[in-house]
């Protein structure tokens, strides 16, 4: 377990990569970020994907998740998010090497 004042050092360092993965994320998206969400979530990654993607599914036309492989060989067979979402996403899926 952590202290109050580690878990709050925590929560901070996550506010500065998101401010930096969004900052980022518009210079690469240059006039169609304001088609674009951006949400941080917290829990394991593929089932947070399973669950974007389901709602996104809902409400828009196409969806799809688009991600990159595991480089560590066990996680080719078990255990790595492409994998799960490839057993699991209710969306197209694209993993990309």
């Amino acid at each position: 377990m952590f202290s109050a004042s580690a878990l709050g050092e925590m929560e901070e360092d996550f506010d500065e990569v998101e401010r930096e993965l969004r900052a980022e994320a518009g210079k690469h998206l240059g006039g169609i970020e304001e088609r674009c969400r951006f949400a941080r979530r917290q829990g394991p990654i593929a089932e947070e994907l399973i669950m974007v993607a389901a709602a996104a599914r809902d409400a828009y036309a196409s969806v799809v998740i688009v991600v990159g492989s595991s480089s560590h060989a066990g996680h080719r067979m078990v255990g790595s998010v492409a994998v799960h979402l490839a057993r699991h996403s209710p969306v197209p899926l694209i993993v990309v090497p």
